[in-house]
């Protein structure tokens, strides 16, 4: 199984900026798309951005404008900036992929999390 290795969170004051990335540490046959939800406080998780193999990006209507997602310079690897940040933008993010595995089977894999808390 695909494994996604999350990295950059931390606490940031309301207007900053983190950059969160997540790398695959276990190759799969094809990745078909990467992508970030989080986990607020005492709520369900919920979709943040996702990036598809060609390229085409998706936002939550609650980042649109502020967070861009990219992939990485090392390849199976992608970035989520994230500008002018929000108290209410405080949660655990995740990573995911949907790829399909070395028997060409589907299959989605999640990081572990990672923290980001802002303050105001």
């Amino acid at each position: 199984q695909v494994q996604l290795v999350e990295s950059g969170g931390g606490l940031v004051q309301a207007g900053g900026s983190l950059k969160l990335s997540c790398a695959v540490s276990r190759s799969a046959y094809r990745l078909d798309s990467m992508g970030w939800y989080r986990r607020p406080p005492g709520k369900q998780r919920e979709f943040v951005a996702a990036i598809t193999r060609s390229g085409l990006t998706d936002y939550a209507d609650s980042v649109k404008g502020r967070f861009t997602i990219s992939r990485g310079n090392a390849e199976d690897t992608i970035n989520l900036q994230m500008n002018n940040l929000r108290p209410d933008d405080t949660a655990v993010y995740y990573c995911n992929a949907d790829y399909v595995d070395n028997t060409r089977r589907p299959d989605r894999s999640w990081g572990q999390g990672t923290q980001v808390t802002v303050s105001a």
